[in-house]
């Protein structure tokens, strides 16, 4: 088959599920009102307690594969950005829990009944997938109540012990007022020879500055400030992310909550070194014989190294009350990445099986 036409079957399900996904995140806003925090926390607890001990019966090795790349791949982000103590945890996290349930129910149903699918008779492979699913699903919720739960768990632990050790590490603030005090006089005489120097450097910076003007113009920190005085100006665009009740309101707290660089390398693992090696162990399994003969079969492991984290990552930060604005930002920007990785990756299985 063409590449364009396994394209078209990969990106069909990725349109689904978007739209789903729009109408579950309408749902969620403060608009709507459906769910208040506190029952949200509720179900997020019934959950746990209920629906968990009924998907726990299988363990294959390509589930724990994948935990076991993700998360050496995100020992290494924590080990090269340090981030804070307590984001450690969800960041190995994310990199390492996939979304094995709800998001294959969708996506494999969807591939095998389209026009152009690879896979065979429509009601035979929809069948059959959701054997998989149902199998990935079981697995995967063995590892995620077990190895994620004790990471985010631990994180909760290294957050509280922080918040405890600042708390009693709080300066007493009238020595603090007394030292700034006593120290103006000292400093007065030298702030008065700097601004000195400073006049009589500032003429020549200005000619320096006056030559890198155009360039400044061109350069991606200005056009970012103009796009801030845009949706600055215009009341519309400023209420989707500023303020507290806004519908976009994560994107604002992105920065300040989590790093650019953190968001870059958990979406670059769970996109591309996790597919790459699923690929490089799938095949070496392959060549080996450990794997059955169906392309279908095949092709349901191969995904499972390109689903965004498990949902479940925010029940439990909500549970341990850890990290849930940090989890939210990473969870944005991976879902919104993943609509077009799984729809590219899904192409390049189909491409290699058939």
């Amino acid at each position: 088959m063409g590449f364009w036409t396994l394209f078209e079957v990969a990106s069909m399900p990725i349109l689904q599920m978007l739209l789903i996904s729009v109408l579950g995140a309408l749902m969620a806003t403060n608009y709507f009102n459906i769910l208040h925090s506190d029952t949200r926390k509720s179900l997020n607890k019934i959950v746990f307690v209920v629906f968990t001990p009924s998907i726990t019966w299988f363990m294959p090795i390509n589930i724990g594969l994948t935990f076991l790349v993700g998360g050496i791949l995100g020992w290494l982000v924590v080990k090269i950005l340090k981030p804070e103590v307590h984001l450690e945890g969800l960041i190995i996290a994310t990199c390492s829990t996939s979304n094995l349930g709800n998001l294959l129910l969708l996506v494999i149903p969807a591939i095998c009944k389209e026009d152009g699918s690879p896979f065979g008779d429509h009601g035979i492979c929809a069948s059959v997938g959701l054997s998989y699913v149902s199998f990935s699903m079981a697995v995967g919720g063995f590892y995620i109540w077990t190895y994620t739960y004790h990471l985010i768990r631990s994180s909760s632990v290294k957050f509280k012990a922080i918040k405890a050790e600042n708390a009693l590490k709080k300066p007493n603030m009238d020595l603090v007022d007394a030292n700034e005090k006593s120290h103006l006089l000292q400093h007065d005489d030298t702030e008065n020879q700097m601004i000195k120097v400073c006049e009589v450097s500032s003429w020549s910076n200005i000619a320096r500055t006056l030559n890198k003007i155009v360039e400044e113009l061109l350069a991606p920190p200005t056009i970012a400030a103009i796009l801030g005085l845009i949706f600055g100006s215009i009341t519309w665009l400023k209420n989707l992310i500023i303020g507290s009740n806004a519908p976009l309101r994560v994107i604002q707290d992105t920065k300040a909550k989590v790093k650019p660089m953190i968001i870059i390398a958990v979406v670059c693992v769970r996109y591309i070194f996790s597919p790459l090696l699923g690929i490089l162990v799938l095949k070496s399994a392959s060549k080996f014989g450990f794997l059955a003969a169906d392309p279908l079969y095949k092709f349901v492991l191969m995904i499972q190294y390109t689903l965004p984290p498990a949902m479940n990552i925010g029940t439990m930060t909500q549970l341990f009350d850890v990290a849930q604005e940090e989890c939210s930002v990473l969870f944005l920007w991976t879902y919104l990445a993943a609509a077009f990785a799984i729809t590219i990756w899904s192409t390049i299985f189909m491409w290699l099986l058939f």
